[in-house]
């Protein structure tokens, strides 16, 4: 088995959803989240805050230097996350098709390094 970063990628648009849409969209990524969990894929999740409420802390020099906002500026940014394990990339590009159905975005595969 192999961990991998499964990330939820979103351009800051506001979603044209009605809020029925949204409250299924929750409800799906609900199911997705006990299906990972029942079916031993799960290690982690999490949705994160908007770029905004980031703080970068900079301890390279000889002060340690914390700055608000984001590190990169970027249309585009991680608005949630799964990290898994999976036999192989290719289970975790089939998984990561089941996310984006479920969360109504784009998701991005990455393998953690080998240890």
């Amino acid at each position: 088995m192999a961990e991998f970063l499964l990330s939820v990628w979103h351009d800051g648009a506001v979603p044209d959803l009605t809020e029925g849409e949204m409250n299924e969209m929750f409800a799906s990524v609900d199911r997705f989240n006990k299906k990972l969990q029942d079916s031993g894929y799960w290690v982690f999740a999490g949705g994160l805050e908007l770029p905004s409420a980031a703080k970068v802390v900079d301890a390279t020099g000889g002060d340690v230097l914390t700055i608000d906002g984001p590190y990169a500026e970027s249309k585009e940014f991680i608005g949630g996350f799964w990290v898994l394990n999976a036999e192989d990339l290719d289970e975790a590009l089939g998984l990561a098709a089941e996310a984006s159905k479920a969360c109504k975005g784009r998701v991005e595969v990455r393998p953690f390094q080998g240890v």
